[in-house]
């Protein structure tokens, strides 16, 4: 019998053949950095996405395999079972996870302490996730993951927030604490809002054990897609806002969420009497390209893409984003040789948005003939 819609248990009965799961990476308009210290941030979904597939297996076995960082690991059910009633007492998707839990299952995996490659904090997402999941929700059978992804690692694109959010999804679903939302013939399906809520909350505690301290603007992207405005966990869908053509150009060097996050805040305690203004700009950048977004579509006029750009020349400082971008100054090793400035002032042509730092370049086409316009609804 083919997957379909069902409640409660009745999901991971109804498992029984393949099964994939996708969500998309996303790219920060506005806000980066400053998201985490409470400021609004304008995120849209990219048409990259991280691919899960699941399929069951008779073996006693849970497996997980990431081909692109050349990785698999596969623990016996019954030691993850044993495992999980000796650290489960806080697991929620309500509590951060503990760093008794997260040495246990260091310990558990044989990672190093501080250990920050790839391989290693997908290996503890995942056990932390398995773990509390199963915990709260009933076990969860033996399978196979395999997971995929169009997303570059480590480029500030939300590589490992799609990927929680895949696990979140299936871990959910196979333990039964959502439906299998697949209908008889239908080739995709969406959950019910309140099943994405739950499957949000547990990613973001995915990305905490990768992260340390997330702002929660990219797991929630990738659960629902769409352009998002985000500030404190409050998450508001932009309607109708343009679609926006991305040129995303990968500098190959990596970055690290958790060190740059901890940058701005150093930065912050250091010099508050710069650092907060700037974070206050941000916040009315953001606001600014919001009400031009939502606006656009009603009334599309030329006028409306200047307030989108940077200011001439700020891109070319060295060393620093310019807070005229909407985010917080951070280093960018991968554009000082260049030259970061406006590539054409004609219209129609490409103009550089920086989000973040090295990963990935932005760059964001300007107004076109015809814009058009879709629906995040």
């Amino acid at each position: 019998m083919g997957l379909s819609v069902a409640s409660g248990r009745e999901a991971a009965a109804m498992w029984a053949r393949d099964l994939t799961v996708s969500a998309p990476g996303k790219v920060i308009l506005h806000g980066e950095h400053a998201v985490v210290l409470g400021k609004v941030a304008l995120a849209v979904a990219l048409d990259l996405r991280t691919f899960l597939r699941l399929r069951p297996s008779a073996e006693g076995r849970v497996s997980v395999s990431l081909p692109g960082v050349g990785f698999r690991r596969s623990w016996d059910t019954p030691d993850l079972q044993a495992l999980r009633g000796r650290i489960a007492a806080d697991f929620d998707e309500s509590k951060s996870p503990s760093v008794e839990q997260l040495d246990a299952l260091r310990e558990f995996a044989g990672i190093a302490a501080g250990a920050s490659a790839p391989e290693s904090l997908a290996t503890l997402a995942f056990l932390y996730m398995c773990l509390a999941i199963s915990a709260k929700y009933g076990d969860v059978p033996s399978m196979d993951i395999l997971v995929c992804s169009e997303l570059p690692m480590g480029a500030g694109l939300g590589s490992s927030a799609a990927y929680a959010v895949c696990l979140a999804a299936a871990l959910l679903m196979v333990c039964g604490a959502i439906s299998c939302p697949l209908q008889e013939g239908e080739p995709t399906a969406r959950w019910t809002e309140e099943e994405l809520t739950l499957i949000n909350s547990w990613a973001f505690r995915g990305e905490q054990v990768i992260h340390g301290n997330p702002s929660g603007v990219d797991n929630a992207v990738g659960t629902w897609g769409g352009a998002l405005r985000y500030q404190a966990g409050k998450i508001t869908p932009l309607k109708r806002v343009p679609t926006l053509r991305i040129l995303l150009t990968n500098t190959k060097v990596p970055r690290s969420t958790k060190v740059l996050v901890a940058g701005v805040k150093e930065k912050i305690l250091k010099f508050p009497s710069i650092m907060n203004p700037v974070l206050d700009s941000i916040g009315a950048i953001s606001q600014e390209c919001q009400n031009v977004l939502e606006a656009m579509p009603e009334n599309p006029s030329p006028e409306h893409y200047p307030v989108l750009e940077p200011v001439p020349g700020a891109a070319s400082m060295p060393g620093c984003l310019s807070p005229s971008l909407g985010n917080v100054p951070v280093p960018r090793r991968a554009l000082d040789p260049l030259e970061c400035r406006p590539l054409s002032r004609d219209p129609g042509a490409p103009w550089p948005a920086l989000a973040g730092t090295d990963g990935i370049i932005v760059c964001l086409h300007s107004v076109s003939a015809e814009p058009s316009f879709c629906s995040t609804e």
